[in-house]
Order: C-alpha cells, then sequence, then structure tokens
C-alpha cells in the first residue's frame, strides 16, 4: 500500500464501514481510526485506510474488531454519546468539520453559532429584538444564570419544537442573555455589544470575538454531559444549557480563578511567581496539560499572537513557558486576554462562560434533532436490603 492508499476520503470510510458521519467521528475521538487533515483541503479529513479494514474484519488475524459502534458503554457505567458538534483529531479541534482555529480569524460569533447548530437556510439572528424587561445588575455569571432560568420556565419543552424552530429558540436565547450583558445600545454584533458592555475599546473588540468563537467547543466535559442529558429528558432549550452552565461554574471556572490569581501575582515578579509555583505545587497554573488537548492547546497561540500584549503580560507568558517547559493554556490566554482588556477579576470567566454557552446551545440542539439515546447504568453499591 503506497502513501496514497494509507489514507481515505470520509465518503470512502463511511461506506466501507457502513457507518453515520457521527460514528466515524467517534471512533476517531476514541482513537480508533486515525485521521488527519487532506494536503490538498485543510479543511477535509483523511483516514487510515488500515484501520478502517481492521474494524470491518478486514485486518490481520487477531486484529478483528466488530464494525458496530462500541457497546456495552452502559455496561461498564459510562455513558455513550453520539454528536455531530465538535472532533479533536491530531491536537486539532474542528467544528462540524472546519477548522476552528482558522474559523476564529474571521468568523463572527453568529457566524460560529450558525454552524455549530448545523443552521443551513436563513439567519436565526435576523430580526431579533430586544426583551422590554431585560434582567441587569449584579455580576455577568449571575445574568446568565437567572435569563436562563427565566426562560428556562417560559419555554416549551425541547420535544415540541421542530428543528428550524429549535434553533431560532437557540438565537433568541442567546440574544438575551447578550442583552443582560451588554445594555441597551445600537444592535451590532455579539462581539461588539459585549464589548459595550464590559466597557472595552471597540478597537479591540475582535479579542472577545476570537475567545468566544475559540472556546465554544472543547469535547466532551461534565458540562456537555449535563446539557445532553437534560435535553434528551425533554427540559426547555434553556434547561438544558443551565444544567451545563451550572456544572461549569464548578470545577472549570473554579481551575480558572486560580490562573487569574497566578496572573496577577507574575505581573509583579514573572520569574519569581513561576519558581514559586513550580516548588509549591510542580506546576505553574495556566501551563498544564489539559484533558482533551494533552501538552499543546491549540486555541491559546492564535488567540495570544492576536492580542499585542504589553510587555508585563508578555514577560510573564516567556517565564511561565520557561519554568513550565511547555507552552500555555487556553485559560492562561483568557486570563491575559481579560487582562489586556481590564475585563475585571472575573472577566476570563465571563468569556469562558459567554463562549461556552454557544457550544452547550449547540450540544442541547444536536441531541435534540439528531442525537443516540445517552446509555447509562446506576450500580448500586450500597448495604444489602434489611442489612440495617
Amino acid at each position: 500500500m503506497d502513501a496514497d492508499e494509507r489514507w481515505i476520503a470520509r465518503h470512502e470510510a463511511l461506506t466501507r464501514l457502513g457507518v453515520k458521519a457521527q460514528t466515524l467521528y467517534a471512533y476517531v475521538s476514541r482513537g480508533r481510526i486515525a485521521a488527519r487533515p487532506d494536503p490538498s483541503d485543510p479543511r477535509r479529513s483523511l483516514y487510515a485506510a488500515a484501520d478502517v479494514a481492521r474494524l470491518c474484519g478486514d485486518g490481520a488475524e487477531g486484529e478483528t474488531e466488530v464494525r458496530a459502534p462500541v457497546v456495552g458503554a452502559a455496561a461498564r457505567g459510562e455513558a455513550d454519546i453520539q454528536s455531530s458538534v465538535g472532533l479533536i483529531a491530531e491536537g486539532r479541534l474542528f467544528y462540524r468539520g472546519l477548522d476552528a482555529v482558522q474559523l476564529a480569524e474571521t468568523a463572527t460569533v453568529e457566524a460560529a453559532a450558525r454552524l455549530l447548530w448545523d443552521v443551513r437556510d436563513g439567519d436565526p439572528f435576523v430580526g431579533l429584538k430586544p426583551r422590554i424587561d431585560p434582567i441587569v445588575g449584579g455580576s455577568t455569571q449571575r445574568r446568565v444564570l437567572a435569563v436562563l432560568g427565566r426562560r428556562a420556565i417560559e419555554d416549551r419543552s425541547l420535544r415540541s419544537h421542530d428543528p428550524a424552530g429549535l434553533k431560532q429558540e437557540a438565537a433568541s436565547l442567546l440574544n438575551e442573555v447578550v442583552d443582560s450583558v451588554s445594555g441597551p445600545g445600537p444592535r451590532l454584533y455579539l462581539h461588539q455589544r459585549l464589548a459595550r458592555g464590559f466597557k472595552a475599546f471597540e478597537r479591540d473588540s475582535h479579542l472577545i470575538r476570537r475567545a468566544l468563537v475559540l472556546g465554544a467547543d472543547c469535547g466532551l466535559d461534565e458540562a456537555v454531559l449535563a446539557t445532553r442529558a437534560a435535553a434528551f429528558g425533554g427540559a426547555p432549550l434553556a434547561g438544558a444549557v443551565l444544567a451545563g452552565i451550572t456544572t461549569l461554574s464548578g470545577a472549570p471556572l473554579g481551575e480558572l480563578g486560580e490562573v487569574v490569581a497566578y496572573v496577577g501575582e507574575a505581573r509583579r515578579d514573572p520569574s519569581g511567581a513561576a519558581r514559586r509555583w513550580l516548588a509549591l505545587k510542580g506546576g505553574v497554573p495556566g501551563f498544564e496539560e489539559t484533558a482533551a488537548f494533552g501538552r499543546i492547546d491549540p486555541r491559546a497561540r492564535p488567540l495570544l499572537e492576536a492580542a499585542g500584549l504589553p510587555v508585563d503580560l508578555q514577560a510573564l507568558l516567556a517565564e511561565g513557558e520557561a519554568a513550565a517547559g511547555r507552552p500555555a493554556g487556553f485559560h492562561l490566554a483568557l486570563a491575559l486576554i481579560a487582562r489586556r482588556l481590564d475585563l475585571g477579576p472575573t472577566g476570563a470567566g465571563d468569556l469562558l462562560l459567554l463562549g461556552r454557552l454557544v457550544g452547550l446551545l449547540a450540544h442541547a440542539v444536536d441531541q435534540a434533532t439528531d442525537g443516540s439515546p445517552i446509555r447509562a447504568r446506576l450500580r448500586y453499591v450500597g448495604p444489602e436490603p434489611g442489612a440495617h
């Protein structure tokens, strides 16, 4: 088999396997099929023919596997989820087959949302108006949670919508959240309205846009699982997303808080702060490996390169990378962007929350319109009946 024959296009892989695209993506994400960008068109992927043959039962002796998707996840207590939203392959992040880093160079939040929500006809953001009784006051996180909670009470179950209506509701919900953060003013692009609410300069609003597009999705985590489980149960769209956002408000935002604290300390003493954290905890906040991407998060570098960081933040970045021996992660990039834009102590968390809101809406819509049942098994390990 020569070099060209070792890799096949998606259509051929799907034909040989006899599965849907979502199943192929699941095989890639689980490491069962290797994938790489197509040299002639980086927007497309090629798949290892040998891995496809093995899954079809055509491999060498001892390598045969079933062609059907992995079964028995429920028997191990794991959730088994199929998604068409995002894929991490070979260290790159794709939104419905498009490279997220390349998309963030020019795409608005609205354009990224339409892609992630699989909007094929029309624009659900056209004609949206501000609500006459917006939720105002308090932190950005409080406003987001309040809007989602109110809409979860007001809106109908996901099961009562057709796909087009569901995507229209997603746009309405995102629009209402942004209005609550940005306050009254011209009906500009979402990132421009958020810049107004954050009191950032218009010329810097592209950094908010990039951060939100890059932060929309990062594979399966607890927030995605919570959102999809609620959507599978028939919750209103806002209720499903509320489940994910409240989950996100736990560990991920807590970890980001430590990174923000490190940035505040390291601005004054970049090398000393990095050494202290390394000695005390064995790592430098913001420079750790991530569960989704491992050593290098592809979203961090392009965001930082677009930021035009001042000298003190550049020194913080350089000293941290030198001490940790690995590049900055996406959380550190958000913290540095928030510091660069003077968004305050919660700015990085606000960017993460709003970006993930777009992606969690995508997962709720995807689960409701094209999702497979979420299979899981609760295994009881408590006392035997009548033991007490």
